[in-house]
Order: structure tokens, then C-alpha cells, then sequence
């Protein structure tokens, strides 16, 4: 390779080790585009995975910073150059990708684009991805330099691993996924087991009230006594098996890789975007671990079931001594007194529980057409 063989084999070993270390979909995307940015010595690289219905479901980019990409709008959709990576699984090097007659502009806000190479991720026969990257960085006398047949050499080298490594990620977080699945199966047949025996002792004996409250009213009285009994009984043991049933992605991953986990999978299943910020944060005590997790859960549900929200943001950090957890979205927003007037809490007596039970507290900001901003505190970290 025109680098020199010492230095081109320790930049693509540097890539390559790279891409192996992270589990998560949106974290080796990420770490593919990067790696071929500097690998190529390119101004831009992105990465699209492509979804079923002629956009992307994913869609990463290096070197156009977030108020760029924010003001470029919506996902592009699959045409021009990037629909014949896709449907055609070929190479596409072009001196300017302007004048090539498959391209049809950008949007306003898209930055120029002259000198271009892409080419198609695959597993096998599956086209998984489409990577490309645009503006060579090196002098351009008259002519131009542009991208050469060593890059694209280069390219193909790391679109193989690339595969790999997306491959492997979409395998872990499916497994997750079935984890998490299984837990819940596991959690419903605690409950049964635990609670269905009290609560049916409860009905007959609430019946058997029913029967004696004209001609008994002291055995009515009695039977009661022991419906109220029962029931204590029966929310206490209810209680103690959802309260014991801490998340096992907790104990293995921790809180940070749990939520960013999390929403990376309501991310995709979700049309709103998801996205996780979490730094500085060092272990906690399990029972404010927990108690983040299930906040964090509760206000997502809200934000992505009942909001109609387009973009919900989760931030988990450190303010002085303690830890933090904010979820904002810009959805339609609610008065939180009406909406306890209403005797409707979307979960907001449950967090504040939460929150209130390891130490913290819980604040809640959101008006009519102003989204919503839930945060909670909780000492440590």
C-alpha cells in the first residue's frame, strides 16, 4: 500500500482492534465509520444500514458535526449512488460524484461532496450496509488526486471485518433481547405461583362475607377482617417478587451498559430516536441501580407510548456528589396537577416511590406542547 507496509498494517490492525471491542449495534457502526475515515485519510464516511421499506433503519456519520447533520433533515432514502451499492453489491469510485448521472443533489444544508468511494457491506449474499466516505484529503493540483485503487484495496479489507464485527453485535444484542424475554416468562410464573393460591383464598372468603352480612353480620365482620388480611398478605408478596427480581443485565453489565442496551433496542423499535448519554458515572449500590433502571424505564414508556414524542434523550451523569438521571423528550407535554386530578399518573407516583426509597428524589417539568423533562437524583456515584 502507498503508506508503506509498517505503518498501513498498524493502521489497519489499530481499526480492526477497534471494531472487535464493542458489542453494541450502534457502537461498531460508529466505530466502522470512524476507523475508515482515518484509515483513508477522507474528509466524510458514513454508513447505512438499509431497512425494508427503501430508506435506512441506521444511518452513521463521520466528519459533519451534529448541528450539520441536524439541519441535513430526515434519513436519506435508498437511490442514486447508495441504491446501486445496495442492489448492485459493486464498488463505486467516482472522481466527482457530481457528475456521475445517478446523483440527484443534496439537501441544502449537505456539505459538498466531490471525489467519492463506497461499497457494499455483506454477510455472505446479504448486502448489510452500504459504507462510503467522499474528499480525499491531499493536495489537488489541476486533475485532483481523489481516492485510488490502494484505497479501495483498503476499503474492501475493512468492509470484511466490518461484517464481521456488525454480525457479531446484532447476535449479543439479539441474545439480550431473548434474555430479557425470558425473564419476564420467568417473573410471570413467580407471580402465579406466589400470589394466584392468596388471592383465590380471598375471593372465597370475600363470597363467603357476602353470604353472612344479612343474617350474621359479627361472622360478616370476621370474614372482612380476614379479606383485608389476605390482601395485605397477597400485595406483600407481590411486592417482594418484583422488588427481588433484580435485572441480570445489572449484575453483569452494570447500569451505564444496561441503559445504553436498553435503548439502543427501543431506538429500533421505536420511529422516534433514542439516544443515551451516560459519563462519569462509577458503580452504585444495587438498590440505586435498580431504582435508575426502572425510573429510566418508566418515563421512556411514557415518553415513547404517550407523548408522540420524535426524540427522546437520556442522560445519566454526575452533579457534585451525586448521580443523576434525566429523560427529556419534545413530545405534547402534559400539567402534571391535572393529570393527578384526573387520578392518572403515568407512573409518576411509582417513580417518585422509587426515587424516595434509595435516598433520592424526583423532579417532573412538562406543560402542554413543551415536552417532558423527568429527573432523578439518588446520593453516590
Amino acid at each position: 500500500m502507498s503508506q508503506g507496509p509498517r505503518s498501513g498494517l498498524a493502521a489497519v490492525s489499530t481499526a480492526l482492534l477497534a471494531m472487535s471491542r464493542h458489542l453494541e449495534v450502534r457502537d461498531v457502526l460508529k466505530t466502522i465509520v470512524a476507523s475508515a475515515r482515518e484509515l483513508l485519510d477522507a474528509q466524510y464516511a458514513a454508513l447505512g444500514v438499509p431497512d425494508d421499506h427503501g430508506g435506512f433503519a441506521q444511518f452513521v456519520v463521520d466528519g459533519v458535526s451534529e448541528e450539520q447533520w441536524k439541519a441535513i433533515g430526515p434519513l436519506p432514502r435508498q437511490h442514486g449512488i447508495l441504491a446501486s451499492m445496495l442492489q448492485e453489491a459493486r464498488f463505486e469510485r467516482l472522481a466527482d460524484v457530481r457528475h456521475d448521472p445517478r446523483f440527484e443533489g443534496w439537501p441544502s444544508a449537505h456539505p459538498e461532496m466531490s471525489d467519492f468511494l463506497g461499497l457494499p457491506v455483506r454477510d455472505g449474499d446479504e448486502v448489510i450496509a452500504a459504507l462510503f466516505l467522499a474528499n480525499k484529503n491531499c493536495a489537488r493540483p489541476e486533475g485532483g488526486c481523489g481516492f485510488t485503487e490502494d484505497d479501495e484495496e483498503l476499503l474492501s479489507i475493512l468492509a470484511q471485518h466490518a461484517a464481521i464485527a456488525l454480525t457479531n453485535a446484532r447476535l449479543y444484542e439479539r441474545s439480550r433481547e431473548l434474555t430479557i424475554a425470558e425473564e419476564r416468562s420467568r417473573l410471570a410464573h413467580e407471580l402465579h405461583d406466589a400470589v394466584s393460591q392468596k388471592l383465590f383464598s380471598l375471593r372465597l372468603t370475600a363470597q363467603a362475607a357476602a353470604a353472612l352480612v344479612d343474617r350474621d353480620p359479627a361472622r360478616a365482620k370476621d370474614e372482612l377482617q380476614q379479606v383485608a388480611a389476605l390482601a395485605a398478605e397477597a400485595a406483600d408478596e407481590l411486592r417482594a417478587a418484583v422488588v427481588e427480581l433484580r435485572p441480570a443485565a445489572l449484575d453483569e453489565d452494570g447500569l451505564v451498559a444496561t441503559l445504553r442496551t436498553h435503548i439502543q433496542v427501543l431506538d429500533r423499535a421505536h420511529t422516534a430516536r433514542v439516544t443515551f448519554t451516560g459519563q462519569g458515572v462509577r458503580a452504585l449500590p444495587a438498590a440505586q441501580e435498580e431504582a435508575l433502571l426502572r425510573v429510566a424505564q418508566e418515563a421512556l414508556h411514557n415518553a415513547l407510548r404517550h407523548s408522540g414524542a420524535q426524540r427522546v434523550e437520556v442522560t445519566l451523569g454526575r452533579r457534585g456528589p451525586d448521580t443523576f438521571l434525566r429523560v427529556t423528550d419534545d413530545g405534547g407535554g402534559f400539567d402534571p396537577t391535572t393529570v393527578r386530578r384526573a387520578g392518572r399518573h403515568l407512573g409518576l407516583v411509582s417513580m417518585r416511590d422509587r426515587a424516595s426509597g434509595v435516598g433520592g428524589r424526583l423532579t417532573v417539568r412538562s406543560a402542554p406542547g413543551e415536552g417532558t423533562t423527568i429527573e432523578m437524583e439518588a446520593p453516590g456515584g
